[in-house]
């Protein structure tokens, strides 16, 4: 049996081509991104609620195995603001942040949420990430930015404050008001206003300067390092850790160790739901940046390979020290501006931050825990999109419904039953709709053999004749509000004489749906009525021929609507147009 590897294994495809050029893009790529890494790893490390070596750990060994498993030719994978969250959210509830059994509960996260992506991928179940729609995932985004960026407001102002829940968090954060320390919260807002500058401002500024494009990119990216820089070096200078600003203190000055995660059954029954809740979250957010990227190049990714190669990805961080990791949109951005053409890029931006782990973390000594908030805070804020609720409120108002549910079940009860919530409320909203599908009284167009709703054009009709166009497939669902529809429309009057289910819309039929139109099919030859099918697709055809519906059918299945048309109605009954 052959078995095509590069299927398996995306590097042996990439690869094979690989030149020089690519490797100078994936290079300078490389560079720039590690650059806005170290400071962000650290980061999102201290959201996780876990030691910020941890960051950088988990943004090495699960790059490499994305680069050799992974479609993405752009897509950069590590820590992340929302998983970072969802993370603390989950461990905080098995163990104490700042023990041992919290660092394992991390490893373990990483390892369940790592094994439930391959299994997802081995079986080719990438299209269950569908049952999360735009609107829900926007609208927990939104409401994560939130919450991310006010829990990180505790460090802006030196205080201890705790909660999982916006009102927790800010009923805590006003109960300790007083305990603010001043000294950190200047170096908070100073380095939070800077950031926002570098974001918007510096790189116009740079360029006016008469700065070449790379080297506003990549000066605009170190924005970050600037102010770790800085602050780190105010604190040494002027002993600021012991006037009670808060540090990073010690960072293990070495590569990724080897780790374990804990298997007991207790803390995997305990962690299994949220892992399952991180991987959803973290493949729609990751295959949504690499589709979006790989069309800019005419490319294309596998959904399914994408899940064994972010489930290898966390795999990688549960046995080095890491924990959950997904493909981030602001790096991967980074990453394909910077012009990285390959997945080595990201390999090469593992071996830069090997180095950083070697010989840079003693330089972090010093740094403030503030800097790292003002980091976070700057880069959540751009996935705060509120105008998500105006937009949908002119466009669905059912979509208004789940974006504003989401937020509010996520700020109130927290990050896990938001993203449940968002599920379910996905998947409600898809029966929703599909459970009153739209189904149009046809007639036809003067003077072609087009068909068209009676209430929105000027058609020609039959008094005897009634053609539903049925614009949704039919199942469980949507079975019965077919039969009260045709029940409705044929009892209005004793002229009509057919029916005609106009099915050119209708990909799918169900067992409850030909039992449905099976009691159609009855009813109307109670009242003398026939009914007919026309423009039936083929596989819908093939499988009621596989039943007796088609035998017991009073009238017949017309090739299109136009025959059922000339058959059923004759030129003299057509009436004026409506």
């Amino acid at each position: 049996m052959h078995i095509n590897l590069r299927r398996f294994f995306p590097i042996l495809d990439w690869g094979r081509t690989y030149d020089r050029k690519a490797l100078s893009s994936d290079l300078i790529a490389a560079v720039i991104v590690t650059i806005m890494l170290i400071p962000q790893s650290l980061a999102y490390a201290l959201l996780a609620g876990l030691p910020p070596e941890a960051g950088i750990y988990a943004s090495i060994a699960p790059i490499i195995l994305y680069a050799i498993f992974g479609t993405s030719r752009a897509l950069a994978v590590g820590p992340v603001a929302v998983v970072s969250l969802l993370t603390a959210s989950a461990i905080g509830q098995v163990a104490e942040q700042g023990t041992a059994g919290y660092a394992v509960a991390a490893l373990t996260l990483a390892f369940l949420s790592g094994g439930f992506l391959v299994l997802m991928g081995v079986f080719r179940l990438g299209f269950l990430a569908n049952f999360l729609s735009h609107p829900v995932i926007a609208g927990f985004i939104t409401a994560s930015g939130i919450l991310i960026a006010t829990s990180q407001l505790k460090h802006i102002l030196g205080v201890s404050a705790h909660g999982h829940t916006l009102p927790e968090m800010l009923v805590s954060i006003l109960a300790h008001l007083g305990e603010i320390n001043w000294i950190t919260m200047l170096i908070g807002v100073a380095a939070s206003a800077f950031l926002f500058w570098v974001r918007k401002h510096l790189k116009p500024t740079l360029r006016n300067l008469g700065a070449g494009l790379l080297l506003a990119d990549i000066l605009t990216k170190a924005g970050p390092v600037a102010a770790v820089v800085a602050t780190t070096l105010a604190v040494w200078a002027f002993g600021l850790d012991g006037k009670g600003v808060r540090i990073v203190g010690d960072v293990p000055q070495s590569l990724p160790p080897l780790t374990l995660p804990g298997l007991s059954p207790d803390l995997v029954g305990a962690l299994l739901v949220p892992a399952i809740l991180i991987s959803v979250i973290g493949f729609v957010e990751s295959v949504s940046v690499a589709q979006t990227l790989a069309a800019k190049r005419r490319q294309r990714i596998d959904p399914d390979q994408e899940l064994i190669g972010l489930g290898a990805a966390n795999l990688g961080a549960a046995f080095t020290g890491g924990y959950p990791v997904t493909g981030g949109f602001s790096r991967s951005v980074v990453n394909f501006d910077a012009g990285a053409e390959t997945p080595a890029a990201g390999a090469f931006t593992a071996v830069g931050l090997a180095i950083a782990a070697m010989a840079l973390t003693p330089l972090v000594y010093y740094l403030p825990n503030a800097t790292l908030a003002a980091t976070i805070i700057v880069a959540v804020l751009s996935l705060v999109d509120l105008s998500i609720l105006r937009k949908t409120w002119g466009y669905a108002r059912a979509d208004f419904v789940a974006v504003a549910v989401t937020i509010l079940l996520t700020l109130g009860l927290g990050v896990e039953v938001g993203v449940a919530s968002g599920v379910v409320i996905s998947v409600f909203l898809h029966l929703y709709k599909t459970s009153r599908p739209h189904v149009a009284e046809v007639g036809l167009v003067p003077d072609t053999q087009h068909f068209r709703n009676i209430h929105r054009h000027a058609v020609n009709t039959v008094a005897t004749l009634v053609t539903l166009r049925v614009d949704e497939s039919l199942y469980f669902v949507n079975a019965r509000f077919l039969e009260d529809l045709i029940q409705n429309r044929v009892t209005q009057g004793c002229a009509v004489t057919d029916v005609v289910l106009m099915c050119s819309a209708v990909n799918d039929v169900d067992f409850s749906a030909l039992e449905s139109l099976g009691a159609i099919n009855l009813r109307l030859k109670d009242m003398g009525v026939r009914l007919h099918l026309s423009e039936v697709k083929g596989p819908v055809m093939d499988r009621l021929k596989r039943s007796h519906f088609l035998d017991d059918m009073g009238g017949q299945v017309f090739l299109s609507q136009y025959d059922a048309w000339v058959q059923l109605s004759g030129k003299s009954t057509v009436t004026a147009p409506r």
